[in-house]
C-alpha cells in the first residue's frame, strides 16, 4: 500500500491510498479518514460506496463527512467505484465500464477479468484496511449512493454477521426492474436472470436475506426517482419481510452531492448508535 496524500481534518487524518489489487488484477485507489484517538484504541468502520461515475474522490472532496465523524469516532473508508487504468475495459456510456462497477463479480467477457468489484470489497479492502489502520472489524456499517446504495444494500444484505448497519442516499434498490441495472447486469452476468438477484436488494429480500433495520434518504425532486430508483418497491419488500425501514422523502433535493451532504451527519449518527 502507498500513501498518496495526507490531509489534517477536523481533528484526524484524511488519506488516499493506492494499492494492486489481486481482486481485480489492476492498481485500486482509495481513501480513509482516521479520527485522533488514544494509542493502541481501535474505531468501529464505516464503509462509503460511491455512484455511477465517480471515485473516491467525490465524497471526499464533496461529502462532508469529517466534522461528525470525528466527533463520533468513525473511520470513514470510500473505495473507488471500478478498476481502471490501460488494458480495462470501458464504454462510451457513462453506466457501464470503468467508473461503473456496479460491485458485482463480473462473469461475462470482456468484463470477467478485471470487473470483481464484490472480491474487492467483500474480501481484499477489508483485510487491507485491517492491516494498516486502527479499524475495530466487529463493528462496520456500510452506506452509499445511487449505485453504491444499491451496493451497500446488497452487501449488508449477503452479509449480515459482518455489517452492524447499512443506510443509503438514493439507492437503486431494484437493478433488475430499472434500465440502469437491467444494462449492466446483463453485460457483466449475461442472460440468466437468475444470476442477478444476488445483486437485487428487493431480491434479495425476497429470497430470504435479511438485516436489523434500513434507513434510506431519498429527494422528491431527484430526476432519476419514477424510472431508475423506485424506493417504493424496497419499501414493499420491507413490510413483507418485517424489516424496519426508515424511508425518508426529502421535499426539493435531488440526486447531486447537495443532497447528501445536507443528510450526511444524520447518517453517520444513525450509523454510530448501531456500531
Amino acid at each position: 500500500m502507498e500513501t498518496v496524500s495526507t490531509n489534517r481534518s477536523y481533528g484526524g487524518t484524511q488519506g488516499v491510498y493506492s494499492h494492486a489489487s489481486s481482486a481485480t488484477g489492476t492498481d485500486m485507489s482509495f481513501a480513509v479518514y482516521v479520527p485522533d484517538h488514544e494509542e493502541g484504541a481501535k474505531l468501529p468502520v464505516l464503509w462509503y460506496l460511491s455512484g455511477l461515475t465517480c471515485t473516491h474522490a467525490n465524497v471526499m472532496e464533496k461529502g462532508e463527512y469529517r466534522r461528525a465523524a470525528s466527533e463520533l469516532g468513525l473511520i470513514i473508508i470510500a473505495p473507488d467505484t471500478s478498476p481502471r487504468g490501460e488494458g480495462v475495459p470501458d464504454d462510451s456510456a457513462y453506466d457501464m465500464g470503468q467508473g461503473a462497477g456496479f460491485y458485482v463479480d463480473a462473469t461475462e467477457e470482456p468484463w470477467s477479468t478485471h470487473f470483481r468489484m464484490r472480491s474487492y470489497i467483500e474480501t481484499e479492502l477489508p483485510e487491507l484496511i485491517a492491516a494498516n489502520f486502527p479499524a475495530d472489524m466487529s463493528r462496520q456499517g456500510i452506506f452509499g449512493h445511487s449505485m453504491g446504495g444499491h451496493g451497500a444494500l446488497t452487501l449488508a444484505l449477503r452479509n449480515p454477521d459482518r455489517y452492524k448497519s447499512v443506510s443509503a442516499f438514493s439507492p437503486i434498490v431494484a437493478p433488475t426492474n430499472c434500465p440502469w441495472g437491467k444494462k449492466a447486469l446483463g453485460r457483466y452476468l449475461g442472460l440468466d436472470k437468475a444470476a442477478w438477484r444476488q445483486y437485487d436488494a428487493c431480491a434479495l429480500i425476497e429470497d430470504g436475506a435479511r438485516v436489523t433495520d434500513i434507513l434510506v434518504d431519498q429527494g422528491t425532486s431527484d430526476n432519476f426517482l419514477e424510472e431508475q430508483l423506485k424506493p417504493q418497491l424496497l419499501a414493499e419488500a420491507c413490510a413483507k419481510a418485517d424489516i424496519p425501514l426508515t424511508l425518508n422523502l426529502r421535499e426539493g433535493y435531488d440526486h447531486s452531492y447537495y443532497f447528501i451532504s445536507t443528510f450526511m451527519a444524520d447518517h453517520l449518527r444513525w450509523h454510530a448508535d448501531r456500531l
